[in-house]
């Protein structure tokens, strides 16, 4: 098994995922959005299963700093600012082959590794 996490090293949940896979010795790739931003086609695999507003983390400093509230924006569009904007994702956004989450779902997690 392997899973690709994408996130930022300062966000919590991120280093909750990295941990919780390392503690199981699963081979990880990390990708560190502020490093590399999320193309749109990886954001749009993540957005066809939980929809795009799925994606934006609300509650997130640079989403109120950059005024997003008021936001009228289409699906495209938003999958477009979220992609020159990682901070405005919820994170982290972790893969195993097809199988996708948004957040730290350590239930999810669990169920991967008992397939």
């Amino acid at each position: 098994m392997e899973v690709q996490i994408f996130g930022i090293k300062k966000s919590a949940d991120t280093r909750k995922a990295l941990r919780f896979f390392s503690e199981r010795r699963v081979k990880t790739h990390f990708v560190d959005l502020i490093e590399r931003p999320a193309s749109i086609g990886e954001l749009r695999r993540f957005a066809q299963k939980f929809g795009v507003r799925a994606l934006v983390d609300r509650d997130a400093k640079r989403f109120t700093d950059l005024g997003l509230q008021y936001a009228q924006l289409s699906d495209e569009r938003w999958l477009e600012k979220l992609s020159e904007e990682p901070l405005l994702l919820r994170l982290p956004l972790v893969r195993n082959a097809n199988l996708l989450v948004i957040g730290a779902d350590e239930a999810t997690w669990k169920s991967w590794m008992e397939r």
